[in-house]
C-alpha cells in the first residue's frame, strides 16, 4: 500500500534533496522534546514540590524509550517507509507534551515520557535511517542535516517557550507547543516516501566502508559493534547530562536569575545560554559530518571529543562568572552535537545501507544507556555538594572516548571490513540526483 502511495506522488516528491528538506523540518519540530526540557524542570520543581531527581527520572525514561524501541522503529521503516512512522511520531509528541500540561503526580509525568519517547523515537530514528539510504555517498552530511534539525529547533523556539513559561505558566506553554509540534509533524510525515536501496559509495580515500549488508542479529554479534557503542556511551553521558541539567547547573553556580545585557537588550542569562547551545549543537552536526567524510570518521572524534573534554574543565574551572558559564557551556554542545551526524554516517559505513534504519537504532540505544547519568548526576551532585567533579568527570569521559576511537576502533572496523562483498558493483554517484521509490 505504501509503495503504491510512493509511486503516485509527485515526481518533485522523489528527488531526494526534497525528501531531506521534509525530514529536517520534522526533526525542527521535534526538538524541544530533548533540547527544550531542562526550561521546565525548576518550574516544576517550584509548583509541585516535587525532587528534581524524580521530574529528571522522566527526562530518561523518554531518552530510554525514544532508543531502546529504535530497533523496532527502525524495522517497521526498512519494511513500510517512513510515511507511516512519522505520522504516528507527530500524534505522540503533541499529546505527550499536552499530557505534562496535566500531570498533577510523577506517575502521570512518567506516562507522557513514555508517550513522548515513542514519539521521539519515531520521528528522529526514521528520518535519520531514511536519509542513510538516500545519501550512501554523503553520509556524514546528510546525517548532520538531520541531527542539526533536532538541535536548531529548539534554538528557533527555546524564547518563546520561556517567555510563555513566565507569562503563563509552564502547563500552557506545555499544551500549546506540543500541539504545535505535533501537527506540523503528521503534515510532515504525509510527504516522506520510501526510498530504493542505492549501492553509491563515499570517494573519499578516508573513509573505509563495508560492500556488505549486514542483518541486525548480525550487526550485534561483531567486536566492532559494542566497540562503538562503547565509545557513544562514553561521549553520549556527558551532553546528556549538561541538556537536562543546565537550568539546576545556573542555579547551583548562583546565575539562574542573572541578566545579561546584549546588543542593549537585557535578557536572562540561563534563555540566552540555552539558545545559543541548541544553535551550536545545531550548527556543529553538520559541518562535523562534512567533516568526518573529508577526515574519516574516527579522526573527527578524536579531535572533537578532545575539544569537548576541554570544554567540560572550562565550565568546571570558570563556570561560576556569567560569561564564562555562556561560553564553555556553548562550547560543549558545539563538540558534542556532532555524536548525532558521526555515528550514524559510521554505523552506515560498516554494516550496509540496506538495513540502516534498524542497524542505526541498534547503535542509537546507546543514547538511552547514557541517559541514566542525568538522574546519577543529581543524586552525585547532592553527595559532593557541587558540580564540579562532576563535570570534570564528564571530561575524562570524552577524552577516553577520543582515544578509544582512534586508536581502538579503527583498526578493528578496517579488519571486519576485510571480509568478502556480497552486493553488486557501485553505480555511479551521478544517477543519484532523482531516486527512484519503492
Amino acid at each position: 500500500m505504501m509503495s503504491q502511495l510512493a509511486s503516485t506522488a509527485p515526481a518533485a516528491l522523489h528527488n531526494r534533496w526534497a525528501q531531506l528538506t521534509f525530514m529536517v523540518l520534522s526533526t525542527v519540530m521535534l526538538s524541544n522534546m530533548q533540547y527544550g526540557w531542562t526550561l521546565f524542570v525548576n518550574p516544576m520543581h517550584d509548583a509541585r514540590h516535587w525532587e528534581k531527581a524524580g521530574i529528571q527520572f522522566a527526562f530518561t525514561i523518554m531518552i530510554f524509550v525514544n532508543t531502546w524501541l529504535s530497533p523496532v522503529e527502525g524495522w517497521l521503516v526498512d519494511r513500510y517507509g517512513p510515511r507511516p512512522v512519522v505520522m504516528a511520531g507527530g500524534l505522540f509528541t503533541g499529546l505527550s507534551w499536552m499530557l505534562n500540561a496535566r500531570a498533577t503526580s510523577l506517575p502521570v509525568l512518567y506516562t507522557a515520557a513514555v508517550i513522548g519517547g515513542l514519539g521521539v523515537g519515531c520521528v528522529f530514528g526514521t528520518c535519520m535511517g531514511t536519509a542513510l539510504k538516500w545519501f550512501p555517498d554523503k553520509r556524514g552530511l546528510a546525517a548532520g542535516m538531520i541531527a542539526a534539525g533536532f538541535g536548531l529547533g529548539a534554538a528557533i523556539t527555546v524564547i518563546p517557550v520561556a517567555g510563555m513559561i513566565r507569562s503563563s505558566g509552564y502547563q500552557q506553554a506545555f499544551f500549546f507547543f506540543g500541539m504545535i509540534q505535533g501537527l506540523s509533524i503528521f503534515v510532515l510525515g504525509l510527504f516522506l516516501i520510501k526510498p530504493i536501496v542505492t549501492k553509491v559509495r563515499s570517494t573519499s580515500r578516508n573513509i573505509v566502508q563495508s560492500a556488505r549488508n549486514f542483518k541486525p542479529a548480525e550487526v550485534v554479534r561483531t567486536p566492532v559493534f559494542w566497540m562503538i557503542y562503547l565509545v557513544y556511551v562514553a561521549i553520549a553521558s556527558g551532553g546528556m547530562v549538561i541538556t537536562a541539567q543546565l537550568g539546576p547547573i545556573a542555579r547551583d553556580f548562583g546565575l539562574e536569575k542573572q541578566m545579561l545585557v546584549v546588543l542593549g537588550a537585557t535578557v536572562p542569562l540561563l534563555t540566552l545560554t540555552i539558545s545559543i547551545d541548541n544553535f551550536a549543537n545545531g550548527l556543529t552536526r553538520p559541518l562535523s559530518g562534512f567533516l568526518s567524510d573529508a577526515i574519516g570518521r574516527e579522526n573527527a572524534m578524536f579531535l572533537i571529543f578532545g575539544c569537548e573534554a576541554l570544554a567540560f574543565i572550562g565550565l568546571a574551572t570558570f563556570g561560576h562568572h556569567p560569561v564564562a558559564f555562556v561560553v564553555f557551556a556553548a562550547m560543549i554542545f558545539l563538540f558534542w552535537g556532532e555524536v548525532f551526524s558521526i555515528f550514524p554516517a559510521i554505523c552506515g559505513d560498516t554494516f550496509g545501507v540496506e538495513n540502516a534504519a534498524a542497524n542505526n537504532g541498534l547503535l542509537y540505544t546507546a543514547k538511552g544507556t547514557s541517559s541514566f547519568a542525568v538522574p546519577v548526576a543529581s543524586l552525585l551532585v547532592g553527595a559532593a555538594g557541587n558540580w564540579s567533579p562532576i563535570l570534570i568527570t564528564f571530561s575524562a569521559f570524552s577524552l577516553f572516548a577520543g582515544v578509544m576511537a582512534k586508536f581502538v576502533l579503527a583498526p578493528m572496523r578496517k579488519g571486519l571490513l576485510k571480509s568478502p562483498p556480497d552486493s553488486p558493483p557501485a553505480i555511479p554517484v551521478a544517477d543519484l540526483g532523482t531516486a527512484r521509490v519503492g
